[in-house]
């Protein structure tokens, strides 16, 4: 028996070791059992409730999101009043992000209705909504504020916002151009008024056009890191100092650890900011999990060095 045992073992852990050689150091979590998951396009970590995502679909879907595990089990659904002149209320949100707002001590869901595949729409939305409880199985309307976004240089198709929390700016990066762009809006937005963003620099990522299409990005919780997901890699800064974001960005960026398991177009940091979570479309998805281990990190700023 304890032979048997052993080799049982033995097998066991080489083939966890294979799994996570083919995963680039990735690890899947679970799987959205619940089909109305069936197109998530954003990714959030709650920093108020443990090992909890939110998420939600992009365009087809009404105006809610939705509260995950890591095992991708539903724990919540929150609609929200959206727009109105909307037939669902939004059109095609693409990303979300959790950063403060108006009250002190709070921490606010920011979902973005900025999906433009044909670069038509005068103005954008963004949905704040005070992050709700996490009582499993919940399905509840919440309050939420919307905000009127317009570019600067015509209509332009989005899939990426994120705050930083150090200079208190919101981020959108347009997707498909060759080079990005990325604009800036001050989070105390006022839902009265329409903004104007801010262009302030563009980012050029070298590969094949599709392939490198921006479709999520996060900045971690203390403002010290942020990431830009294309559909094949993931870009990584780290933050010198108290300059802005889209300078940080501006900097060669490393490329994290990553394989594709499909159409992904969500990631985001853990609340700690030691790792990443990615997912995206499609039934029964995987959420992967990637740790940022600093001596990985390291080697790969010394190989970008020697370019």
């Amino acid at each position: 028996m304890c032979i048997k045992f052993s080799i049982l073992f033995i097998a066991i852990s080489f083939f966890a070791v294979q799994t996570k050689a083919q995963d680039d150091g990735g690890f899947m979590t679970g799987r959205y059992l619940n089909t109305a998951l069936r197109e998530v396009s954003g990714m959030a970590a709650s920093r108020v409730h443990p090992n909890t995502f939110y998420v939600h679909n992009d365009s087809g879907d009404t105006s809610r999101f939705f509260a995950v595990n890591e095992k991708g089990e539903l724990k919540g659904i929150y609609y929200f009043k959206g727009d109105e002149v909307s037939f669902s209320g939004v059109n095609d949100c693409e990303d979300i992000t959790i950063g403060s707002g108006p009250d002190a001590g709070k921490e606010y869901i920011y979902l973005a209705d900025i999906g433009d595949n044909a670069a038509r729409r005068l103005d954008v939305r963004i949905f704040r909504i005070e992050e709700p409880g996490a009582d499993s199985g919940v399905v509840k309307t919440v309050g939420s504020q919307m905000f009127t976004l317009t570019y600067p240089n015509g209509a332009q198709d989005a899939e990426t916002i994120m705050i930083d929390p150090t200079e208190r700016l919101l981020y959108i990066v347009s997707k498909r151009q060759d080079s990005v762009i990325v604009y800036t809006a001050p989070l105390d937005l006022n839902d009265k008024k329409t903004y104007m963003l801010r262009e302030v620099c563009k980012l050029y990522f070298d590969g094949k056009k599709k392939e490198k299409w921006i479709v999520s990005g996060s900045i971690s919780r203390d403002g010290k890191q942020v990431m830009l997901k294309s559909m094949k890699k993931v870009y990584y800064w780290q933050r010198q100092g108290n300059e802005s974001i889209y300078k940080t960005m501006q900097r060669t960026p490393l490329e994290l650890s990553y394989t594709q398991h499909g159409q992904e177009e969500a990631i985001c940091f853990s609340p700690d900011g030691k790792s990443y979570f990615i997912t995206g479309e499609g039934e029964h998805a995987g959420i992967y999990h990637y740790d940022i281990s600093t001596q990985e990190l390291a080697r790969r700023i010394a190989l970008l060095q020697r370019k």
